[in-house]
C-alpha cells in the first residue's frame, strides 16, 4: 500500500465489520502490522480488525505516533461512532499503547498489552547492544536477524511459514529505522500516577519463555500499577506469542471474560 510509505494508517481486512467493535492492534518494532494475520480469522469473529502501519523510514517521536493512531481512531469511529473500542498492542506497540490510551483513557473500552517492551530497559545488555548498532555495517543487518529470531520466538512452536515470514518482515526494516525505535525504547517512559488513571479493564499477557525481554516481571509490574489489570501467563510462549501455532488471541480474550456480552451474541447470531 502506498500511503504506508508516506505516513501511519490503518490496515483493514477483507471482512469490513463497521457494527462490530473495533479492534485496534498495534505493531512490535517492525511496525508493519503484517505479522497479525494469523490471528485475524479468530478475531473476525467479534470485532472489526484494524492494524496500525508505520512507514519503513518514519523517525517521529513517541507523542507524534500516539497522535497519529488517535487521528485513525476518530476517523474509523466517524464511521459507526456507537461501537466500543478495544486497542491492543504488542511489544514494540505495548508501549505506544499506553501512550495512546494515557492520552485519550476515555475512548476504550478493553486494554490488552502483549509482551510490552516497556522492560526494555530491564537488560542492561540489550540497551548497550542497541546503542552499537550504529556501528554494524548495513549489509550484516541480514545476518543479525537471522541470529536474533531465537531470541523473539519460540521456533518450535512456529509453523515455517510464518518463520519465514518474520525473518522476511525483521529484514524490510531499514537499519536508521531500526536504531530510531530503539531508541524510542531505550528513553520509554510514563508515569505511574498516569497508568492508575486507566480504570477500564486491562489484560497484560506475558510469554513465559521470551528470551528477549523479562515480560513476566513486567507485567506483573504493570499490574501492580493499574486498578483494574488481570495476568496471564503463557506458559510455553517466547516473544512473539501471536505468530505461534498454539496462541489463539481471541479464545484467550474469552477464557479471561474479556468480551463484552454484546461481542459473545454478536458471534452466537452468526
Amino acid at each position: 500500500m502506498p500511503e504506508v510509505e508516506l505516513k501511519p494508517c490503518f490496515l483493514s481486512p477483507k471482512r469490513v465489520q463497521l457494527e462490530y467493535p473495533l479492534f485496534v492492534y498495534l505493531p512490535g518494532l517492525d511496525g508493519t502490522g503484517q505479522l497479525l494475520r494469523s490471528q485475524t480469522a479468530g478475531l473476525e469473529a467479534g470485532f472489526d480488525v484494524r492494524c496500525l502501519a508505520i512507514p519503513r523510514k518514519d523517525l517521529t517521536s513517541w507523542d507524534a505516533l500516539a497522535d497519529n493512531v488517535l487521528d485513525l481512531i476518530h476517523a474509523e469511529l466517524e464511521k459507526s461512532s456507537q461501537r466500543p473500542v478495544y486497542l491492543c498492542g504488542e511489544s514494540f506497540g505495548g508501549c505506544l499503547a499506553m501512550k495512546v490510551a494515557i492520552e485519550a483513557p476515555q475512548l476504550f473500552k478493553r486494554i490488552i498489552l502483549i509482551n510490552p517492551a516497556s522492560a526494555f530497559h530491564l537488560r542492561p545488555w540489550l540497551n548497550w547492544a542497541s546503542q552499537l548498532i550504529s556501528c554494524v555495517p548495513e549489509f550484516l543487518y541480514d545476518f543479525g536477524a537471522l541470529g536474533l529470531l531465537p531470541f523473539l520466538a519460540s521456533l518450535a512452536r512456529m509453523s515455517r511459514s510464518d518463520r519465514q515470514e518474520l525473518l522476511k518482515t525483521m529484514r524490510t526494516v531499514p537499519p536508521e529505522t531500526v536504531m530510531w525505535r530503539l531508541s524510542l525504547l531505550r528513553e520509554f517512559n510514563v508515569n505511574p500516577e498516569q497508568l492508575r488513571r486507566l480504570t477500564q479493564p486491562v489484560l497484560l499477557i506475558a510469554g513465559a519463555s521470551d528470551r528477549l525481554l523479562p515480560s513476566v516481571a513486567e507485567v506483573k509490574r504493570i499490574a501492580e500499577i493499574l486498578p483494574n489489570a488481570k495476568t496471564m501467563i503463557l506458559p510455553y510462549s517466547g516473544h512473539a506469542c501471536l505468530l505461534e501455532e498454539g496462541t489463539n488471541l481471541y479464545e484467550i480474550l474469552q477464557e479471561n471474560n474479556f468480551l463484552e456480552s454484546s461481542i459473545q451474541t454478536v458471534k452466537s447470531s452468526v
